[in-house]
């Protein structure tokens, strides 16, 4: 069973990495965007229409866009894990941990997403554009870690 698990993974790997990297795309376009949404939010009158179709907006890419990505991203990453046996690699062991903290900055935007949409703002303007910045930073060391495999 595993070996026929094991040579089912080995003849669509290139299919499972292809799906990795189209997810990780989405789901990062969500998080450099769900960020400036929110922005633009908290800068609207609160109860505006204006503030009702920024809570829609941002339910449409948390629902559609980002977290399917998301969950994607984990399934087609661990899979490759499982293939090559990276959990060795401390270069991989890195990655995973960055991609951990990105998936609890995501958790963390869809509660503030929540509370956006129930009146509260409780990070500032100036505080979100910093959040904002998060993914990048976080994008940088991944694909230094996935290319250049420094350790």
């Amino acid at each position: 069973m595993i070996y026929a698990l094991q040579t089912a993974l080995s003849l669509t790997y290139v299919w499972i990495k292809a799906g990795h990297v189209i997810f990780v795309i989405f789901w990062m376009a969500g998080l450099f965007l769900l960020p400036r949404y929110y922005i633009y939010h908290q800068e609207s009158v609160p109860g505006s229409a204006e503030e009702k179709k920024w809570i829609e907006r941002e339910r449409k890419l948390r629902h559609i866009i980002i977290t399917p990505a998301m969950i994607l991203v984990w399934v087609f990453g661990l899979l490759m894990m499982w293939s090559n046996q990276w959990w060795v690699a401390t270069w991989f062991q890195l990655k995973f941990l960055l991609v951990v903290a990105l998936s609890g900055y995501h958790g963390w935007m869809i509660g503030y997403g929540r509370k956006l949409a129930r009146g509260e703002r409780p990070v500032s303007g100036r505080a979100l554009r910093i959040m904002n910045e998060i993914p990048g930073l976080a994008a940088v060391l991944i694909v230094i870690l996935v290319i250049v495999k420094p350790f």
